[in-house]
């Protein structure tokens, strides 16, 4: 059986079909060129504008913070300036991390708009996007809860300017020396060298301790016979003799006071002196205090009590009863050891006097 021979119109159909085709596409590229050029002549023009407003932005942002740390910088090398304004590395640190934010928040905001912008230019449907993009939002935020309310609390405390690098600070999960300040944490150094990292999100209360002026309280036990008139003199000339010697003359804002007394028994009395201090020197003032009255009172013959008790001596100088400065003797000492002797109940006398 033979095969019948192709048509000779088929490749002449098919030609043209494709010529066809052709000169449909070419004719739609001719009708939407001129849209498509100036599509993306408008988006080359919103993305050149976004980067060069975003760098500009920054770029103010940096000299703003540089400015701010070199007027620091001039006022440290004052006197005045040394004792009102803050640590040059906390205040840099501060402002850098400031500059951060604000650059981030910048470049967010630009860059975010402008890919906005690009997204209408394209015609696309920017509602159901918005609408992902908030619930993917609201699920994020919901799972990172903690790192977002560690980033705010971060940001308001460096904002507030609640602590910063060098100052001594009890947050209450943790207390110590602030060695860095982050939007998400903050790292201490403990009393015994430890670093501690406390999230700031975990911070409820801060108590700073460098900041403002801080107090030394020193009280002092004498004997209750003592002369206090005599006792506060020495004192007051032992607070005045510091003040005057280096470097306690800085650490000191005010005179030491002398406030009276904190506490009255039957053996002693309790002498409460008071000195206001630099932030954080308050415990070295406070045992330099110490040491001096103790060798004032040493040397004014004054007997700080509350220690090993002491035989009372009268006017000749015997003791007014000697047992006082005898110890309690031991079941296991020895029985003919002095304490034990002296210990011994005294024989009755008879009437003659013969024992």
């Amino acid at each position: 059986m033979s095969t019948p021979a192709p048509s000779p119109s088929a490749p002449a159909t098919s030609f043209d079909d494709a010529q066809k085709s052709a000169t449909e596409a070419a004719g739609w590229v001719e009708a939407n060129w001129a849209d498509w050029l100036g599509a993306g002549l408008r988006i080359l023009l919103i993305i050149v504008i976004a980067l060069v407003l975003r760098g500009l932005v920054r770029r103010t942002i940096s000299k703003l913070i540089d400015r701010m740390n070199r007027g620091v910088e001039v006022a440290q090398g004052t006197t005045l300036g040394g004792l009102l304004v803050v640590n040059a590395e906390r205040r840099k640190q501060r402002s850098e991390a400031i500059g951060s934010v604000l650059r981030s928040i910048a470049s967010f905001t630009i860059l975010g708009t402008a890919a906005l912008t690009v997204l209408s230019v394209l015609q696309i449907n920017l509602a159901p996007l918005l609408a992902s993009a908030g619930v993917a939002g609201v699920a994020i935020g919901f799972g990172a809860r903690n790192l977002v309310t560690d980033f705010l609390s971060g940001v308001f405390m460096i904002l507030e300017d609640q602590y910063g690098v060098g100052d001594v600070i009890d947050a209450g999960v943790a207390s110590g020396t602030v060695i860095e300040v982050g939007l998400r944490v903050t790292k201490l150094r403990g009393d015994n060298g430890e670093i501690w990292y406390v999230r700031n999100g975990e911070v409820k209360r801060i108590g700073n301790l460098s900041q403002g002026w801080a107090t030394a309280v020193v009280d002092v036990q004498v004997g209750y016979a003592q002369d206090l008139d005599r006792a506060r003199a020495v004192i007051e000339a032992a607070a005045e003799d510091m003040a005057k010697s280096d470097p306690w003359d800085e650490a000191l804002w005010e005179p030491v006071q002398v406030l009276g007394l904190e506490s009255v028994s039957a053996d002693s009395v309790v002498i409460q002196a008071q000195a206001k201090t630099m932030p954080g020197k308050a415990t070295a003032v406070a045992r330099e205090l110490r040491w001096r009255i103790k060798r004032a009172f040493d040397e004014a013959g004054i007997t700080i009590v509350g220690g090993t008790p002491t035989a009372a001596v009268d006017d000749t100088g015997v003791p007014a009863d000697p047992m006082v400065a005898v110890a309690a003797p031991s079941a296991l000492s020895n029985p003919d050891s002095p304490q034990a002797l002296a210990a011994r109940p005294v024989p009755s006398q008879g009437a003659d006097g013969a024992k």
